[in-house]
């Protein structure tokens, strides 16, 4: 099994974590806090009472965890598909495998990356909900003191199953979107490439943009299901499962709210995943 795969996955996940983590936490806010009148009032409260330093809140933890999982998605993806295909990476600039073994791979890539992502994210998601400062009105004492502070503190108070809050919806986020994410790439890269050409910079930009902005689509829905089962019960709005969850939310806040934050991810997707996708094959050309 090939480990450039996986080298070059966490690389170019590092590269587009610290990119996309200030969006990221206006995305976070909006889809769990109710204070806020949109994107810009979001931005404009954090940076008034917490600096600039309160976009990349709870990021030092991702930079170590969340791009190693991002090795997890790409190296099983590669691995999968050269699986069932029995081409390299190489291999399949000259010939485009077929979509579904593109969607399986993709799948497969994603159902994993969830599964080890779960406890790294509900740390990521809970740091970046504080709001502690003198100069938010009425902020109470912050909670954690920091991701090690945050996890011992979820497993003394929730236990063992509440660093995997919100799982069964970051699975669902997770599994099908990045099946369709691959296959737009793939798709993409394969139709504006010449024949027997690697793909220019530009097209495999463009097309990891694109594909970043088309998972969103599918991906929103459950993406805040899973922020909000991650806050439920520091809000003390627990809920009782990700149904109860997709009910209340609904009856309280109309069928918009499970597209909130969809377009700061929007705006993050093209830019974020452009870097993800150049890098990782920039860096596999570079050692194959």
């Amino acid at each position: 099994m090939p480990v450039e795969e996986f080298v070059a996955g966490w690389i170019s996940g590092a590269l587009g974590l610290v990119m996309g983590h200030p969006f990221d936490t206006v995305k976070v806010r909006l889809q769990t806090q109710n204070t806020y009148r949109g994107i810009v009032d979001c931005v404009v409260k954090i940076y008034r009472y917490e600096s600039i330093l309160g976009f990349f809140k709870g990021m030092s933890f991702p930079i170590a965890s969340v791009a190693v999982v991002n090795s997890i998605l790409f190296g099983v993806y590669s691995n999968t598909l050269q699986a069932l295909t029995a081409t390299s990476h190489q291999d399949r600039r000259a010939q485009l495998p077929s979509y579904t073994h593109i969607f399986i791979a993709g799948c497969t890539g994603g159902f994993l990356q969830a599964y080890s992502l779960a406890p790294f994210d509900l740390i990521k998601v809970r740091l970046q909900n504080q709001t502690e400062s003198k100069l938010w009105p009425g902020s109470p004492p912050p909670k954690y003191r920091g991701p090690v502070h945050c996890a011992v503190t979820i497993f003394r108070e929730e236990g063992p199953r509440g660093l995997f809050r919100g799982s069964g919806a970051l699975m669902l986020r997770d599994t099908p979107t990045l099946g369709f994410y691959f296959v737009t790439y793939e798709g993409l890269c394969h139709k504006y490439t010449p024949a027997g050409q690697q793909p220019s910079s530009t097209t495999v930009m463009v097309a990891g943009g694109f594909a970043g902005i088309g998972s969103w689509v599918t991906a929103t829905p459950f993406d805040v299901i899973k922020a909000r089962m991650q806050m439920g019960c520091v809000n003390q709005r627990a809920y009782k499962g990700m149904l109860d969850c997709i009910v209340t939310s609904f009856r309280q806040e109309g069928l918009g709210v499970f597209f909130r934050g969809f377009t700061i991810n929007s705006a993050r997707a093209f830019p974020v995943n452009a870097v993800t996708f150049l890098s990782y094959e920039y860096l596999l050309r570079m050692w194959g």
